[in-house]
């Protein structure tokens, strides 16, 4: 079967997202066309392509999150940042904090995905307050 966390190790966000349209537009021909020329898509490829929209939300999830500390390191304020977001400054710090947070918890599950304690306590030292 497959699942995000199989089709995560091996698609970059890119490759994931071409493989996604891939089946996307597959799918949607065959609904629009109806004639038998193009079919419709089986259980394992409905499922890839099910388990590949997880993998394009959670590497672009890694992205912002990895944009929100470049833009912090770069002297950007809460305050821009939710603008850049098109959010308040205290919902994307609070969002960034709650990433900060599940990303430690996976590291003390796992010991080795997510942040560390000396990285987790680099993150939150980075974003700071909301300004």
């Amino acid at each position: 079967m497959t699942t995000p966390d199989d089709l995560e190790q091996r698609h970059t966000l890119s490759t994931a997202t071409t493989r996604y349209d891939e089946l996307r537009m597959r799918d949607a021909l065959a609904t629009m066309a109806g004639d038998g020329e193009n079919p419709p898509l089986g259980r394992e490829e409905t499922l890839e392509l099910l388990a590949l929209s997880e993998v394009v939300s959670r590497k672009a999830g890694y992205g912002r999150q990895a944009m929100i500390r470049s833009a912090r390191s770069a002297g950007a304020s809460w305050t821009q940042i939710g603008a850049a977001l098109g959010t308040s400054k205290q919902a994307a710090w609070e969002a960034h904090n709650r990433w900060i947070e599940e990303q430690t918890r996976q590291h003390d599950a796992t010991g080795y995905q997510g942040l560390g304690p000396d990285e987790a306590d680099a993150a939150r030292g980075l974003a700071g307050e909301p300004d």
